[in-house]
């Protein structure tokens, strides 16, 4: 959207400023959220119009993309923390217009700018462009970048950040595995990071991630196609709508609730679901017709079903990447380098390939 002329990238690029300033502003949690709204909203509209101007630019564009308003926000924090005004570099949830210092805010514009334009630059290389998921991929790019540059030690000087901090690996451990072990040095969330946990949470938001999705990428699709649309624009998005309400759920763990942070599981389990059904029914995604559900065959539902289970494989393992990159990047880190995002990235470039690989 913002590269068919230099007007319209020039214009996207003072909004993403913009963007990235009110996420610091506001906190990059509570930015997220309103992402998940975003997203939401942007369905309405996309269901009734076949428009995905709400996508482009409210729920992942200049707006509330999480690449620019949460990635803003997350490098603000660190940045307070470089300058002695906030106590946690990881502190994604206060509002840092709060703290009274608007150099904050402007640090947030500035990774505004660059999520933007590291995202159009992400899209552009070819074949892995369009195999995975860019955002989610300029999210973890700029938190890298904000941890190397303000990451030190407050006021030391800048680039002296660490991605691992191996200095906190526990002095007795003497395997990869058990240096990045939770720990009193530090854990993502708790409630969610023994084996049996991921297990439980990627299979079930899984399955329900799937389901929705593949509805509606089959009815919202078939009416898309029947005013004259692209048969898989529908399917091409499907996987947003939950997606946005796991968003919204981060809201309660603001609040001090043991809220589950699965946003990376729908992402992929929708994703997974509608890339392989048309896969099971013989087909490829992009030549696939969708139909709706009421016109569904017991081997289409059978397929479904299939399709379901395949969401819930999807579901476990980006689950397991996500607290995988907690443990490498985030536990004893200096600031947010987030999770979700990194698995997002990955689990989207493995589930794209293998579809596109087998189909």
């Amino acid at each position: 959207m913002f590269t068919s002329s230099a007007g319209v990238f020039l214009f996207g690029l003072l909004a993403a400023l913009g963007g990235g300033s009110v996420g610091a502003a506001i906190g990059a949690n509570y930015a997220f959220v309103l992402t998940g709204f975003s997203v939401l909203t942007s369905w309405g509209v996309f269901a009734a119009t076949g428009n995905t101007f709400g996508f482009d630019y409210l729920a992942f564009g200049p707006f509330m993309g999480p690449h620019i308003a949460f990635a803003g926000g997350v490098a603000a924090a660190i940045y307070a923390r470089y300058r002695g005004r906030l106590a946690d570099g990881k502190d994604v949830n206060t509002p840092l217009a709060g703290l009274g210092h608007p150099d904050i805010m402007l640090v947030g514009a500035l990774f505004g700018a660059f999520g933007y334009v590291c995202q159009i630059g992400v899209s552009h290389i070819p074949w892995f462009g369009t195999h995975t998921d860019s955002v989610a991929l300029t999210v973890l790019l700029s938190a890298i970048l904000a941890r190397l540059v303000f990451g030190g030690i407050p006021g030391a000087g800048l680039f002296k950040g660490s991605l691992h901090n191996a200095e906190l690996f526990p002095p007795e451990a003497t395997t990869f595995p058990a240096k990045i072990k939770p720990g009193p040095n530090g854990r993502w969330l708790e409630w969610q990071e023994r084996p049996s946990q991921l297990f439980t949470i990627g299979s079930t938001f899984g399955v329900l991630a799937g389901g929705a999705s593949l509805f509606l990428a089959a009815n919202v699709g078939a009416r898309l196609t029947d005013l004259g649309f692209a048969n898989d624009l529908a399917a091409r998005n499907a996987n947003t709508f939950v997606f946005g309400i796991s968003a919204i759920v981060v809201l309660f763990l603001i609040t001090n609730r043991n809220m589950p942070v699965q946003h990376h599981v729908t992402n992929i389990a929708g994703l997974a679901a509608v890339q392989f059904f048309p896969i099971l029914m013989g087909s490829t995604f992009a030549d696939f017709t969708w139909t709706a559900t009421s016109t569904w065959d017991s081997h289409e539902w059978l397929m479904a079903f299939l399709a379901l289970l395949v969401a819930a494989v999807f579901g476990i393992f980006a689950a397991g990447l996500g607290e995988f990159c907690a443990r490498l990047w985030y536990d004893r880190g200096t600031s947010h380098i987030d999770p979700p995002a990194a698995s997002i990235w990955l689990s989207n470039t493995v589930v794209v390939s293998l579809a596109a690989l087998v189909s």
